[in-house]
């Protein structure tokens, strides 16, 4: 078996604090990240909306230079996954569970309580949907896109480990092999550990929702124990049969039932509502972008509170997602050039998205709006099989939602535990299936333990506070990233 690196047992050790802070002084834990949070997102609300557009405005950049020709790999290398294939794994890895989570419930809240219109009207309804189409989009799929393509280009042009710190060596050099290379790399694994078990406890509480909504089978630890327990045991089999195979068929299989139930809401839905909405929003979302990208409502508490409440708070969670998310991105993107990398991590999923949000969120506003339910009184888990509730056909649409969720569960489980493996043996492209099941285990009873005493939104909240500094590395990622490239266009002349 390989040699497991330090970053395992730090990791783990720091991970045994926290879970058992949250556990015996669960007020006080919750109270200090709350603040904690609090204080990140009115101090650095700011430096979060520049960051990400800055990320933008290279991936654009990216996509249009020379570099755009790099291969991410030799030059003889070529994509080991299909298109179709690879944009699966893109869509499973980054988002999965939250679009089912969301789709229908973020756009609805942003008709009840908008940013800047009145509620509950039609530019209430618009802007909700620019609102959904910004939190889930360009930015978000920039800045994975960027830090994947820092991971790929390293580690697969020039041979370096698969580690967040392997690619800080054009700038610090031999320090990153030493404590500071450490540190680095606990930052990451520390956000994948945690960041994932927060999905899967949300996971388990969305599928225990539906089963209680469609057999009555009881909301409660008990049942999300069950849950978990049965994915768990689905992701470590799923683990231990390797990329190529395992995650590779859960994502084809996650992409066939998200068109299957998008099919259904589209048909049974408002369709040409649907169509327009979708059609207006983007147009909408992409003429404002800049606007968004960059609001900071300094004179306006309200609409900065809410920017605090969803945007800001969006932009440290994903930053928080991007060591797995990008870890991933970058594994099953070799041999394809950056300038194919970054159109199809940009323009994709940002479509598949903003498609997503427009049919869900239509459908949702459009029930609310005439009266036909008030789903807006639901929690958040509840809305989406509350909208199915009114829909022809709502068995059979709430079971797909539900196999849905199962399936993103098994593969973000299944991919984090790929990227932990990774991170704590060397950066190894085929980590031990032990250490993967070991790391299964451990995101498994996180989500469980937390779950038990209601301390998911201080888990949360601490990884929210732990995208602070990754945000600092992303950035000497960038500065050293396009100090290589330009050394390798030099030596090209």
């Amino acid at each position: 078996m390989r040699k497991i690196s330090n970053v395992f047992y730090i990791t783990i050790a720091l991970i045994v604090v926290t879970v058992g802070y949250g556990v015996f002084a669960s007020e006080s834990f919750e109270t200090i990240t709350m603040n904690a949070k609090n204080f990140v997102a009115s101090s650095f609300g700011w430096y979060y909306l520049l960051l990400l557009s800055l990320l933008l405005l290279l991936s654009i950049f990216l996509i249009f230079s020379p570099y755009g020709k790099i291969r991410l790999g030799k030059d003889t290398d070529r994509p080991e996954f299909s298109t179709v294939t690879w944009i699966a794994m893109l869509f499973s890895a980054g988002m999965g569970i939250g679009l089912v989570f969301y789709g229908a419930a973020e756009p609805l809240s942003h008709f009840v309580n908008p940013a800047t219109e009145d509620p509950n009207t039609d530019e209430a309804f618009k802007e909700g949907l620019r609102e959904s189409f910004h939190h889930w989009g360009l930015h978000v799929w920039a800045m994975y896109g960027i830090v994947a393509l820092s991971l790929a280009y390293f580690q697969f042009r020039k041979d370096a480990p698969g580690l967040i710190s392997a690619t800080l060596k054009p700038i610090f050099g031999k320090k990153m092999d030493g404590p500071w290379g450490i540190f680095v790399d606990v930052l990451a694994v520390f956000a994948t550990a945690f960041g994932v078990a927060t999905t899967l406890g949300f996971g388990a509480v969305q599928i225990n929702a539906g089963l209680n909504y469609l057999f009555g089978i009881e909301i409660g630890t008990f049942s999300q124990f069950i849950i978990i327990a049965i994915v768990t045991v689905l992701f470590i089999i799923s683990a231990s049969s390797g990329l190529s195979k395992g995650i590779k068929y859960l994502s084809n299989t996650n992409l066939v039932l998200a068109v299957l139930l998008l099919a259904f809401v589209v048909v049974l839905g408002p369709t040409l509502l649907i169509l327009n909405m979708f059609t207006e929003s983007l147009g909408g979302y992409v003429g404002n972008l800049v606007q968004m990208s960059l609001r900071t409502a300094p004179l306006n508490a309200g609409n900065q509170q809410w920017l605090f409440d969803w945007t800001i708070f969006y932009w440290a969670w994903w930053i928080s997602w991007a060591p797995f998310v990008s870890m991933f991105i970058a594994r099953v993107s070799k041999g394809r050039t950056i300038r194919e990398f970054m159109v199809g991590v940009l323009l994709a999923p940002t479509l598949l998205c903003a498609f997503w949000f427009s049919t869900f969120g239509t459908t949702a506003v459009d029930m609310q709006r005439s009266g036909l339910a008030d789903i807006a009184s639901s929690s958040s888990e509840l809305v989406v099989f509350e909208m199915f509730n009114e829909m022809p056909w709502s068995f059979i649409i709430s079971i797909i939602a539900i196999l849905l969720i199962a399936s993103f569960f098994v593969t973000s489980a299944d991919s984090a535990t790929f990227v932990l493996g990774m991170q704590s043996t060397y950066g190894s492209l085929t980590p031990p299936t032990s250490v993967k099941m070991i790391w299964g285990i451990i995101q498994s009873s996180i989500a469980l333990i937390l779950l038990s005493v209601g301390g998911l939104a201080a888990l949360q909240n601490t990884i929210i506070i732990a995208a602070l500094p990754f945000s600092f590395v992303m950035l000497l990622m960038v500065i050293s990233l396009m100090k290589e490239l330009r050394r390798e266009k030099n030596k090209r002349r």
